[in-house]
Protein backbone atom coordinates (compact mmCIF):
# COMPACT_ATOMS: atom_id res chain seq x y z
CA UNK A 1 0.00 0.00 0.00
CA UNK A 2 1.64 3.48 -0.81
CA UNK A 3 2.25 6.02 2.25
CA UNK A 4 -0.67 8.20 3.54
CA UNK A 5 2.39 10.59 3.26
CA UNK A 6 6.03 10.51 1.32
CA UNK A 7 9.40 11.26 2.70
CA UNK A 8 10.84 13.81 0.97
CA UNK A 9 13.99 15.11 0.97
CA UNK A 10 15.32 18.24 -0.76
CA UNK A 11 19.18 18.62 -2.42
CA UNK A 12 20.18 22.51 -3.16
CA UNK A 13 23.93 24.12 -3.99
CA UNK A 14 23.07 27.98 -2.78
CA UNK A 15 25.45 29.93 -5.13
CA UNK A 16 25.76 26.76 -8.00
CA UNK A 17 21.98 26.44 -8.55
CA UNK A 18 20.67 26.95 -5.30
CA UNK A 19 17.02 25.41 -5.37
CA UNK A 20 15.93 25.78 -8.59
CA UNK A 21 12.70 27.57 -9.83
CA UNK A 22 10.62 26.29 -6.85
CA UNK A 23 11.84 22.66 -6.38
CA UNK A 24 12.30 22.85 -2.64
CA UNK A 25 8.80 24.92 -1.24
CA UNK A 26 6.64 22.87 -3.43
CA UNK A 27 6.32 20.17 -1.21
CA UNK A 28 5.92 22.17 1.93
CA UNK A 29 2.12 22.09 3.04
CA UNK A 30 2.07 19.25 0.31
CA UNK A 31 -1.00 16.82 1.95
CA UNK A 32 1.18 13.76 0.62
CA UNK A 33 4.44 15.24 1.54
CA UNK A 34 6.67 14.84 4.85
CA UNK A 35 10.06 16.68 4.50
CA UNK A 36 12.11 15.12 6.63
CA UNK A 37 15.96 16.55 5.12
CA UNK A 38 17.32 18.85 3.66
CA UNK A 39 21.16 19.36 2.02
CA UNK A 40 23.23 22.14 1.21
CA UNK A 41 26.94 22.23 0.98
CA UNK A 42 27.04 26.25 1.97
CA UNK A 43 25.97 26.93 5.74
CA UNK A 44 23.96 29.94 5.41
CA UNK A 45 21.74 28.49 2.99
CA UNK A 46 21.75 24.79 4.53
CA UNK A 47 20.53 27.23 7.65
CA UNK A 48 18.04 29.26 5.76
CA UNK A 49 16.48 26.53 3.63
CA UNK A 50 16.19 24.73 7.18
CA UNK A 51 14.00 27.04 8.04
CA UNK A 52 12.12 28.14 4.77
CA UNK A 53 11.03 24.27 5.04
CA UNK A 54 10.57 23.25 8.05
CA UNK A 55 13.35 20.67 8.06
CA UNK A 56 13.69 18.51 11.02
CA UNK A 57 17.19 17.68 10.05
CA UNK A 58 19.93 19.14 7.74
CA UNK A 59 23.06 17.84 6.08
CA UNK A 60 26.00 19.59 4.15
CA UNK A 61 26.76 15.98 2.57
CA UNK A 62 23.31 14.83 0.76
CA UNK A 63 24.68 11.47 0.62
CA UNK A 64 24.43 11.14 4.78
CA UNK A 65 20.98 12.48 4.34
CA UNK A 66 19.81 9.91 1.90
CA UNK A 67 21.22 7.05 4.11
CA UNK A 68 19.37 9.03 7.33
CA UNK A 69 16.30 10.18 6.08
CA UNK A 70 15.62 7.08 4.00
CA UNK A 71 13.46 9.40 1.57
CA UNK A 72 10.73 7.88 -0.74
CA UNK A 73 11.32 11.28 -2.72
CA UNK A 74 13.81 13.52 -3.45
CA UNK A 75 14.11 16.76 -5.18
CA UNK A 76 17.40 17.38 -7.10
CA UNK A 77 16.83 20.98 -7.16
CA UNK A 78 19.86 22.48 -8.56
CA UNK A 79 19.92 24.55 -11.62
CA UNK A 80 23.70 23.81 -12.41
CA UNK A 81 23.44 20.60 -14.12
CA UNK A 82 27.27 19.54 -13.56
CA UNK A 83 25.89 17.66 -9.95
CA UNK A 84 23.19 16.25 -11.41
CA UNK A 85 24.75 12.87 -12.36
CA UNK A 86 26.01 12.08 -9.43
CA UNK A 87 23.13 13.40 -7.22
CA UNK A 88 19.99 11.13 -9.41
CA UNK A 89 23.36 8.01 -9.50
CA UNK A 90 23.09 8.75 -5.54
CA UNK A 91 19.15 8.86 -4.84
CA UNK A 92 18.41 5.98 -7.64
CA UNK A 93 20.99 3.99 -5.43
CA UNK A 94 18.53 5.04 -2.16
CA UNK A 95 15.12 3.56 -4.07
CA UNK A 96 14.07 7.43 -4.42
CA UNK A 97 11.86 8.80 -7.19
CA UNK A 98 13.32 12.55 -8.17
CA UNK A 99 11.91 15.99 -9.42
CA UNK A 100 14.61 16.60 -11.36
CA UNK A 101 15.70 20.73 -12.47
CA UNK A 102 16.08 21.05 -15.80
CA UNK A 103 18.56 20.74 -18.09
CA UNK A 104 19.04 17.21 -17.35
CA UNK A 105 22.98 16.88 -17.69
CA UNK A 106 26.06 18.44 -19.43
CA UNK A 107 25.57 15.81 -22.01
CA UNK A 108 24.09 12.61 -23.53
CA UNK A 109 27.09 10.34 -21.74
CA UNK A 110 25.94 11.40 -18.28
CA UNK A 111 22.12 11.62 -19.29
CA UNK A 112 22.48 7.81 -19.91
CA UNK A 113 24.12 7.14 -17.12
CA UNK A 114 20.74 7.99 -15.11
CA UNK A 115 18.60 6.69 -17.25
CA UNK A 116 19.99 2.91 -16.77
CA UNK A 117 20.34 3.84 -12.97
CA UNK A 118 16.80 4.89 -12.54
CA UNK A 119 15.80 1.90 -15.01
CA UNK A 120 17.87 -0.50 -12.59
CA UNK A 121 16.35 0.70 -9.18
CA UNK A 122 13.22 1.17 -10.87
CA UNK A 123 12.49 4.63 -9.88
CA UNK A 124 10.67 7.28 -11.28
CA UNK A 125 12.04 10.99 -12.22
CA UNK A 126 10.20 13.89 -13.36
CA UNK A 127 11.65 16.83 -14.95
CA UNK A 128 10.74 20.40 -14.31
CA UNK A 129 9.21 21.44 -17.60
CA UNK A 130 6.34 22.84 -16.58
CA UNK A 131 4.65 23.98 -19.89
CA UNK A 132 3.48 21.10 -20.66
CA UNK A 133 1.46 20.39 -17.63
CA UNK A 134 -0.34 23.36 -18.37
CA UNK A 135 -3.97 23.00 -19.15
CA UNK A 136 -3.83 25.61 -21.69
CA UNK A 137 -1.25 23.78 -23.31
CA UNK A 138 -2.97 20.66 -23.31
CA UNK A 139 -6.14 22.22 -24.99
CA UNK A 140 -3.88 23.28 -27.71
CA UNK A 141 -2.59 19.87 -28.56
CA UNK A 142 -5.97 18.40 -28.53
CA UNK A 143 -6.90 21.26 -30.87
CA UNK A 144 -3.92 19.76 -33.41
CA UNK A 145 -4.67 16.74 -33.04
CA UNK A 146 -8.33 17.16 -33.75
CA UNK A 147 -7.02 18.95 -36.88
CA UNK A 148 -8.42 22.43 -36.42
CA UNK A 149 -5.20 23.64 -37.67
CA UNK A 150 -4.64 21.10 -40.25
CA UNK A 151 -1.53 19.18 -41.29
CA UNK A 152 1.24 20.82 -39.21
CA UNK A 153 3.92 22.16 -41.08
CA UNK A 154 6.34 24.37 -39.03
CA UNK A 155 7.40 25.38 -35.59
CA UNK A 156 9.31 28.49 -34.53
CA UNK A 157 10.86 28.95 -31.59
CA UNK A 158 13.40 31.74 -30.35
CA UNK A 159 15.29 31.74 -26.85
CA UNK A 160 15.31 34.91 -24.75
CA UNK A 161 18.15 36.44 -26.67
CA UNK A 162 19.45 38.02 -23.39
CA UNK A 163 22.87 38.38 -22.18
CA UNK A 164 23.27 34.35 -22.57
CA UNK A 165 22.14 34.47 -26.26
CA UNK A 166 23.74 32.07 -28.43
CA UNK A 167 24.91 28.72 -26.90
CA UNK A 168 24.17 29.29 -23.52
CA UNK A 169 20.45 30.40 -24.32
CA UNK A 170 20.44 27.01 -26.26
CA UNK A 171 21.66 25.05 -23.15
CA UNK A 172 20.06 26.85 -20.39
CA UNK A 173 16.66 27.82 -22.20
CA UNK A 174 16.29 25.97 -24.97
CA UNK A 175 15.95 22.80 -23.42
CA UNK A 176 11.99 24.42 -22.79
CA UNK A 177 11.43 25.20 -26.41
CA UNK A 178 12.78 21.72 -27.54
CA UNK A 179 10.42 19.47 -24.74
CA UNK A 180 7.43 21.59 -26.04
CA UNK A 181 7.85 20.97 -29.44
CA UNK A 182 8.17 17.26 -28.94
CA UNK A 183 4.97 17.60 -26.84
CA UNK A 184 3.07 18.87 -29.82
CA UNK A 185 4.85 17.45 -32.61
CA UNK A 186 6.43 13.94 -31.51
CA UNK A 187 10.20 12.94 -32.23
CA UNK A 188 12.83 14.61 -34.40
CA UNK A 189 14.30 12.57 -37.12
CA UNK A 190 17.12 15.11 -38.13
CA UNK A 191 18.84 18.27 -37.41
CA UNK A 192 20.88 20.77 -38.78
CA UNK A 193 22.37 24.08 -37.21
CA UNK A 194 24.29 26.74 -38.57
CA UNK A 195 26.74 28.40 -35.74
CA UNK A 196 28.24 31.66 -36.66
CA UNK A 197 29.59 34.91 -34.26
CA UNK A 198 28.38 38.46 -33.84
CA UNK A 199 30.43 39.47 -36.58
CA UNK A 200 28.79 37.36 -38.88
CA UNK A 201 31.38 34.78 -39.43
CA UNK A 202 30.89 31.14 -39.14
CA UNK A 203 32.07 29.90 -35.55
CA UNK A 204 35.62 27.91 -35.17
CA UNK A 205 36.38 25.31 -32.92
CA UNK A 206 38.54 28.52 -31.26
CA UNK A 207 35.38 30.27 -30.67
CA UNK A 208 34.59 27.20 -27.79
CA UNK A 209 33.96 28.09 -24.45
CA UNK A 210 33.26 27.44 -20.68
CA UNK A 211 29.41 28.87 -20.52
CA UNK A 212 28.33 30.25 -16.93
CA UNK A 213 25.80 27.89 -14.48
CA UNK A 214 28.39 25.32 -15.19
CA UNK A 215 26.46 23.93 -18.40
CA UNK A 216 29.92 22.69 -20.13
CA UNK A 217 31.44 24.14 -22.93
CA UNK A 218 29.31 25.89 -26.04
CA UNK A 219 29.89 28.18 -28.93
CA UNK A 220 28.26 30.59 -30.61
CA UNK A 221 26.72 34.18 -30.34
CA UNK A 222 23.94 33.05 -33.48
CA UNK A 223 22.30 30.03 -33.77
CA UNK A 224 19.82 28.44 -36.37
CA UNK A 225 18.59 25.45 -35.58
CA UNK A 226 16.27 22.78 -37.74
CA UNK A 227 14.48 19.60 -37.53
CA UNK A 228 12.83 17.88 -39.56
CA UNK A 229 9.40 15.96 -37.31
CA UNK A 230 7.23 13.07 -38.83
CA UNK A 231 4.96 14.09 -41.45
CA UNK A 232 7.59 16.37 -42.83
CA UNK A 233 6.78 19.04 -40.52
CA UNK A 234 10.15 21.35 -39.80
CA UNK A 235 10.95 23.18 -36.95
CA UNK A 236 13.36 25.81 -36.33
CA UNK A 237 14.92 27.49 -33.45
CA UNK A 238 16.99 30.76 -33.05
CA UNK A 239 19.45 32.31 -30.18
CA UNK A 240 21.59 35.06 -30.58
CA UNK A 241 23.19 37.88 -28.60
CA UNK A 242 20.73 40.78 -27.23
CA UNK A 243 19.45 43.37 -29.46
CA UNK A 244 16.43 45.80 -29.77
CA UNK A 245 13.19 43.02 -28.08
CA UNK A 246 15.46 40.74 -26.55
CA UNK A 247 13.32 38.08 -24.22
CA UNK A 248 9.85 39.29 -26.13
CA UNK A 249 9.91 36.52 -28.34
CA UNK A 250 10.51 33.77 -26.05
CA UNK A 251 7.58 31.71 -27.63
CA UNK A 252 6.71 29.04 -29.36
CA UNK A 253 4.59 29.50 -33.34
CA UNK A 254 2.91 26.26 -34.39
CA UNK A 255 1.64 26.76 -38.20
CA UNK A 256 -0.61 24.49 -39.95
CA UNK A 257 -2.48 24.20 -43.30
CA UNK A 258 -5.61 25.48 -41.59
CA UNK A 259 -3.89 28.17 -38.96
CA UNK A 260 -1.68 28.99 -36.55
CA UNK A 261 -1.31 28.60 -32.81
CA UNK A 262 1.05 30.60 -30.34
CA UNK A 263 1.82 29.63 -27.06
CA UNK A 264 4.06 30.73 -24.31
CA UNK A 265 5.75 29.01 -21.19
CA UNK A 266 5.09 28.41 -17.75
CA UNK A 267 1.92 26.61 -16.27
CA UNK A 268 -0.59 29.82 -17.38
CA UNK A 269 1.26 31.15 -20.92
CA UNK A 270 -0.65 32.99 -23.38
CA UNK A 271 -2.43 30.79 -25.81
CA UNK A 272 -3.89 31.98 -29.36
CA UNK A 273 -4.94 30.40 -32.30
CA UNK A 274 -5.70 32.33 -35.90
CA UNK A 275 -7.72 29.76 -37.66
CA UNK A 276 -6.74 31.42 -41.39
CA UNK A 277 -4.97 29.11 -44.00
CA UNK A 278 -2.72 32.52 -44.84
CA UNK A 279 -1.47 32.99 -41.25
CA UNK A 280 -2.74 36.93 -41.82
CA UNK A 281 -4.70 37.88 -39.71
CA UNK A 282 -5.77 41.08 -42.02
CA UNK A 283 -7.58 38.66 -43.74
CA UNK A 284 -9.97 38.83 -41.65
CA UNK A 285 -9.47 36.11 -38.89
CA UNK A 286 -8.77 36.66 -35.48
CA UNK A 287 -6.78 35.78 -32.68
CA UNK A 288 -8.85 33.76 -30.23
CA UNK A 289 -7.33 32.76 -26.95
CA UNK A 290 -6.86 28.71 -26.02
CA UNK A 291 -7.61 28.27 -22.81
CA UNK A 292 -7.82 25.60 -20.67
CA UNK A 293 -12.02 24.89 -21.21
CA UNK A 294 -11.67 24.93 -24.44
CA UNK A 295 -11.30 27.87 -27.63
CA UNK A 296 -12.51 30.79 -26.67
CA UNK A 297 -14.26 29.18 -23.47
CA UNK A 298 -14.00 31.21 -19.69
CA UNK A 299 -12.03 28.87 -17.41
CA UNK A 300 -12.02 28.52 -13.94
CA UNK A 301 -9.06 29.92 -12.10
CA UNK A 302 -6.57 27.52 -11.16
CA UNK A 303 -6.45 27.34 -7.13
CA UNK A 304 -3.66 29.20 -5.40
CA UNK A 305 -1.37 26.18 -4.72
CA UNK A 306 -1.44 24.86 -8.34
CA UNK A 307 -0.88 28.31 -9.67
CA UNK A 308 1.72 29.24 -7.65
CA UNK A 309 5.39 28.39 -8.03
CA UNK A 310 5.23 28.24 -11.88
CA UNK A 311 2.75 24.86 -11.43
CA UNK A 312 5.24 22.74 -9.92
CA UNK A 313 2.71 21.46 -8.02
CA UNK A 314 1.21 19.67 -11.09
CA UNK A 315 4.50 17.58 -11.67
CA UNK A 316 4.78 16.93 -7.84
CA UNK A 317 1.32 15.43 -7.97
CA UNK A 318 2.06 13.22 -11.63
CA UNK A 319 5.32 12.16 -9.24
CA UNK A 320 3.52 10.38 -6.64
CA UNK A 321 0.87 8.97 -9.07
CA UNK A 322 3.78 8.04 -11.10
CA UNK A 323 5.02 6.22 -8.57
CA UNK A 324 1.97 4.62 -7.47
CA UNK A 325 0.43 3.69 -10.80
CA UNK A 326 3.83 1.99 -11.64
CA UNK A 327 4.84 4.40 -14.83
CA UNK A 328 6.81 7.03 -15.89
CA UNK A 329 5.85 10.71 -14.91
CA UNK A 330 4.41 12.53 -17.94
CA UNK A 331 7.29 14.65 -18.46
CA UNK A 332 9.95 11.74 -17.25
CA UNK A 333 13.71 11.91 -17.56
CA UNK A 334 13.55 10.06 -21.05
CA UNK A 335 11.83 13.79 -22.45
CA UNK A 336 14.55 15.45 -20.57
CA UNK A 337 17.55 13.42 -22.60
CA UNK A 338 15.33 13.66 -25.46
CA UNK A 339 15.00 17.58 -24.86
CA UNK A 340 19.04 17.46 -24.55
CA UNK A 341 19.52 15.45 -27.47
CA UNK A 342 17.83 17.99 -29.48
CA UNK A 343 20.47 20.74 -27.91
CA UNK A 344 23.23 18.22 -28.78
CA UNK A 345 22.51 18.03 -32.39
CA UNK A 346 23.45 21.26 -32.83
CA UNK A 347 26.47 20.74 -32.04
CA UNK A 348 27.17 17.79 -33.79
CA UNK A 349 25.76 18.77 -36.96
CA UNK A 350 28.52 22.04 -36.06
CA UNK A 351 31.22 19.82 -35.75
CA UNK A 352 30.31 17.88 -38.99
CA UNK A 353 29.20 19.90 -40.99
CA UNK A 354 26.38 18.53 -42.51
CA UNK A 355 23.03 17.26 -41.20
CA UNK A 356 22.76 14.68 -38.32
CA UNK A 357 20.20 11.62 -37.62
CA UNK A 358 18.32 11.70 -35.00
CA UNK A 359 18.62 10.06 -31.77
CA UNK A 360 22.34 10.75 -32.04
CA UNK A 361 25.01 7.65 -32.14
CA UNK A 362 27.44 9.68 -30.48
CA UNK A 363 26.94 10.62 -27.12
CA UNK A 364 29.80 12.50 -26.03
CA UNK A 365 29.61 15.97 -25.88
CA UNK A 366 30.53 16.98 -29.69
CA UNK A 367 32.20 20.50 -28.72
CA UNK A 368 35.04 18.18 -26.53
CA UNK A 369 35.47 16.31 -29.90
CA UNK A 370 36.66 19.06 -31.77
Amino acid sequence: MPPEKYRVAIIGRTGKGNYGHGLDTVWVNHPRAEIVGVADEDEAGRAAAQKRLHAPAAFADYKEMLAKTKPHIVSVAPRFPDCHRDMVLACAGYGASMFLEKPVSRSLSEADEMVAACDRHHVQVAIAHQTVYSPRVKMAKKLIADGVIGDLLELNGFGKCDRRGGGEDLMVLGTHTFDLMRFLAGNPRWAFARISMNAGRPAVAGDVKQAGENIGPVVGDHIVAQYGFPGNAVARFTTHQPRPGAGSKYWLEVRGTKGVIQLGYGIQPPAYLCAEPTWMTGKGAQWQPITAAGLGVEEKPLPPEYAALNGNRFIADDLIAAIEEDREPQDCLRDGVAALEMIMAVYESFRLGQPVNLPLKNRKHPLTML
